[in-house]
This record gives C-alpha cells, structure tokens and sequence, in this order.
C-alpha cells in the first residue's frame, strides 16, 4: 500500500546547537515525524517559504499538518497585542496561513496542532483569546489536562471518550472562524477542538506527538490515502 505524503511546517531559528554548531536552521520536535510515521504516513518538513509557493507546494502533498510553536501576530485578526503575547514571528505566519489557505482550496486533509489551530481559525476569519491559564505545564514542560468531544463531529467519531491530552499552550480560540465548528471542550469550556463540516480539517488545541494516542494522526493518514 502506497504511504501518503504529509507535510509538516515548521519552526526556523535564528540560533540553533548540535555537535559543534551554532547557526540558523528550521527544525522540528522528532515527535511529529514519528507520529506521522507510526500512522503510517512519509513525513516531509515545511521550512518558512515564499506565500506565493504555498499553492505548488501543497499540490504535491497529500495531507498538511501546521504545527505547533510561537503566538499568531495579533495583528493577523485585527487585534493589538496584549504583554503577555510573544514576539512575532512574522515570516512563519505568512507561510503557514498560505499553505493553510492552499490545503482548504485544494481540498487537502489539513491537521493543525496547537498554533496550527490557531493558525486555522485565523486563516479562516476567527479571533484569539491572547492569555488564558491552566493550560500548559511549567516552562519547557507539557502539563496534562481532560478533553471532552462533541459527540457527532469528526473529531467525536476518532476519540468518542474524555481523554487526558498532554497541552502547552496560553493562548485559544475567541471567535470561530468561517463555517468552523467546536469539536471538543477542556473542562472550562476552553474550545480545544474546531473542524469544518465538510472534508477532512481540524484542529486540535493539544500536541498529540507528545502523548501516546495515534487517533488523530491516523485519521489525517487514511484521509489522505
């Protein structure tokens, strides 16, 4: 059986260190291209690009993840930043709201995890909450906290129970996006899931490569077959 291609964006980093280096590179937690992996997908990584390639880049994938990593400028949704948002990270925005917006008119299976959630809604027209507590662990720690589905959606027919999903994240969805729809709550009602009612697109506000749970991953893996 021929193994999908998945696309994964990812960070690019003025510094980085390994062996006897110190330079700039794009790289990426291992977990999300073993994820793909182990879901039975070829994982190829997105470094920041030109928006204006994101269309011919996305055509030759079968399925898109955007990952996770900084804030979403506020200005991408209208919005002056609170002190509490992180530096922007301008470059990375602008590409992956392009692929983002290449893999929905190209009708690609799309998985967005954690930013790449917000990412998501953004693209499609939705707002941030810029700060929230109790949803990530201490620094450079994930914490854990329950997610509850929403019974008949996408992400419901994957994971139909309450889970323990491993999360690192203080911002989240305000405003839904165009035509998207919640798909999981936290147990304070954050939004933790949103799809779209038509296609294979989600995205989940946890980082599922951090936890032991392949459902998510599967399901973006056997869309993209």
């Amino acid at each position: 059986m021929t193994k999908p291609l998945i696309g994964v964006s990812t960070y690019l980093e003025a510094s980085a260190r390994w062996g006897l280096w110190d330079l700039p590179a794009a790289l990426l937690p291992e977990g999300y291209h073993r994820l793909v992996q182990e879901a039975g997908g070829l994982a190829a990584l997105l470094p920041p690009d030109d928006p204006a390639e994101a269309a011919r880049v996305v055509a030759r994938l079968d399925a898109v993840v955007i990952a996770g990593g900084p804030d979403v400028e506020p200005v991408r949704y209208g919005a002056e930043p609170d002190p509490r948002t992180g530096p922007p990270a301008r470059g990375r925005d602008a590409w992956e709201l392009a692929l983002t917006e290449a893999a929905l008119a190209a009708g690609k299976p799309l998985l967005g995890i954690c930013r790449g959630m917000q990412v998501l809604n953004v693209a499609l027209g939705g707002t941030l909450v810029q700060h929230l507590d109790g949803h990530r662990g201490e620094p450079g720690a994930f914490g854990e906290h329950l997610v509850k589905p929403v019974p008949g959606t996408l992400y419901g027919g994957l994971v139909p129970e309450a889970t323990g999903v491993p999360t690192f994240h203080h911002q989240a969805v305000d405003r839904l996006g165009r035509d998207l729809l919640p798909s999981a709550h936290a147990e304070d009602g954050t939004v933790e899931a949103v799809e779209l009612p038509e296609g294979w697109v989600l995205g989940v506000q946890w980082h599922p490569e951090m936890g032991t749970d392949p459902r998510v991953m599967r399901g973006l893996v056997e869309a993209a077959r």
